[in-house]
């Protein structure tokens, strides 16, 4: 964390401008940076605070773990770093704590309505926050044993200490949010019974379903998903299990998937006492500086190289995984080398094999990192809710029941700001008062 100095020296660079992009186009909140910053470098912390819980309910979460949208599109990125502002927005929100200036903020008055949020992830939580303080009685069904979503089971440790998501639910808790953890709804209790008892259902269920790697061999021991891994290890840490279900020490690792998940695996392997850790990406190796097809202020296509990468990890690009090859158990890969065709933007398009490239990566432990597919289309919420998914499986809300989907599920696999912002956009006012019912019941 920055001391007070280093804070004080950033936050004066911001230029106040005119159109702050940092504010009406990086940030999905719309924080107010500009005025935050110039809060920060008077000194006057409170006022700071105060301007940024007006639009961000977890800065302990965005602060840690959001790749900052608002520094990509800082004018100062134009010739020169951009403001610091995720590090100014850590200091802001643990000052607040010490303070004693984080309290519960329930709602003035009761409604007389109640919503069930079924999904305790981020996008969950932050519409169990904006519905509860509009008056509305708010219950949260979770699957897992604790609240979080990917906060808790997917994010290491080592990048966000579970013990702020507990702070957090104990000032939700108090606020009069209702959790049930440890129950599935779909199968547990029936999501069509919960429309039936309540005025409206948020559905917050994130994208559950990994993409996985169909190429021979896929059955060997040792090829694991990358959420095998992060939630087995994150479930040991926090005291869930007694030991982690799969263990790197010793073992040379592969991650096959070159995102931030895919770095997660890398730094958990390490941390694990791995004997190696390659990672590999099918896509082409980015520039080390912005690239002209994402100028600013887009979110700039450049190499990105995480603290785990760092730690020790041998990156590659341009290998297609043609089988895993072992008996019983993993003991290597076969890739290829592709060469990519890009667009007049310069953008990846398509690949082609390069002949007589194939190899073998030694590995005795793979993890698959390539993402989420979406929502299955014979996901039990889904069915029961008699909800309507896009071609390419989203959940398409249905306003006229009061029934409403929000983050992942509705767009994809993206980042937790955004689906703090989606939590924050649902139109549920005091006007609502007809429970929601499923598609064909009578009224």
């Amino acid at each position: 964390m920055l001391s007070d100095e280093e804070l004080k020296e950033q936050t004066s660079r911001c230029m106040n401008c005119g159109q702050p992009f940092c504010h009406a186009y990086g940030c999905p909140l719309g924080n107010l940076v500009p005025d935050q910053n110039r809060a920060v470098a008077q000194g006057d912390w409170r006022r700071a605070y105060a301007l940024l819980s007006f639009n961000s309910d977890f800065p302990e979460f965005t602060s840690r773990i959001c790749p900052a949208l608002c520094e990509a599109s800082c004018v100062h990125g134009l010739d020169e770093e951009a403001v610091m502002v995720r590090q100014s927005e850590k200091r802001i929100i643990e000052t607040a704590f010490e303070r004693g200036w984080v309290t519960p903020r329930p709602p003035e008055r009761e409604n007389g309505k109640s919503v069930a949020v079924i999904g305790a992830g981020p996008a969950g939580l932050s519409a169990a926050v904006t519905l509860r303080r509009r008056g509305w009685a708010v219950t949260v069904y979770e699957r897992r044993a604790n609240i979080g979503g990917l906060l808790r089971y997917g994010i290491p440790c080592f990048k966000l200490d579970k013990s702020l998501i507990d702070r957090r639910r104990a000032i939700l808790e108090a606020e009069g949010i209702r959790f049930v953890t440890g129950c599935e709804v779909g199968k547990d209790l029936s999501a069509e019974w919960l429309a039936e008892k309540n005025n409206a259902v948020v559905v917050a269920i994130g994208t559950p379903a990994a993409r996985d790697l169909k190429i021979p061999g896929r059955e060997l021991g040792g090829v694991h998903l990358a959420l095998e891994l992060l939630e087995g290890q994150n479930r040991f840490l926090t005291g869930e299990i007694a030991a982690p279900p799969i263990s790197a020490k010793g073992k040379d690792v592969l991650v096959i998937g070159g995102g931030d998940t895919g770095s997660d695996c890398v730094g958990t392997a390490i941390r694990h006492g791995a004997k190696s850790v390659t990672q590999i990406e099918i896509m082409p190796r980015p520039p080390d500086e912005r690239d002209a097809s994402t100028p600013w202020p887009l979110w700039p296509y450049m190499l990105r190289t995480s603290s785990s990468h760092k730690e020790g990890c041998t990156r590659r690009w341009n290998l297609n995984s043609l089988r895993f090859i072992g008996d019983n158990v993993v003991a290597g890969v076969e890739v290829e080398t592709v060469e990519w065709e890009f667009s007049p933007e310069g953008r990846p398009l398509k690949f082609n094999a390069v002949p007589n490239t194939k190899e073998t990566i030694k590995a005795d432990l793979v993890f698959l990192a390539m993402g989420f597919t979406g929502v299955p289309t014979d996901n039990p919420v889904v069915a029961q809710l008699g909800l309507s998914q896009t071609p390419r499986t989203a959940l398409v809300p249905d306003p006229a029941r009061n029934i409403y989907c929000v983050g992942d599920c509705t767009c994809g696999a993206s980042l937790v700001v955004r689906a703090l912002a989606s939590g924050k956009s649902i139109p549920l006012e005091e006007s609502i008062v007809k429970p929601c019912r499923r598609k064909g019941l009578s009224m």
